[in-house]
């Protein structure tokens, strides 16, 4: 079930820096949530950081994206893989022994470790 901000939103700035997917962005009038990038944490947090630090409490679930816990692991997996890939391909001319790393080492990169 991705997540979505509602125009009660007040523009605090506190949910997007929280989000650890990149999908919430300044929209129109307020901040919003991609859907496509919304895994409500799944993969990282247990409970969703924006709706934790949200002031207004005007983040619930988007009832046009519901997902099962299942499909929102399985789009964390799908992002992570996309981050993996454009992490390789950044560094791969930058230093010749990048993709000799071992895939722990990668994931550790790729989570700016």
């Amino acid at each position: 079930m991705a997540l979505m901000i509602t125009s009660e939103c007040i523009n605090c700035d506190v949910c997007e820096p929280e989000c650890p997917n990149q999908a919430i962005s300044m929209g129109e009038d307020y901040y919003v949530i991609d859907p496509a990038r919304c895994t409500e944490c799944v993969g990282h947090f247990g409970e969703p950081q924006c709706v934790q630090v949200c002031p207004v409490e005007c983040i619930p679930v988007h009832p046009e994206h519901v997902e099962s816990p299942a499909q929102l692991h399985h789009k964390y997996e799908q992002l992570q893989a996309e981050a993996l890939a454009a992490l390789r391909q950044r560094h791969e001319t930058e230093d010749p022994g990048w993709n000799e790393l071992q895939p722990a080492e990668l994931a550790q990169a790729a989570s700016g470790g």
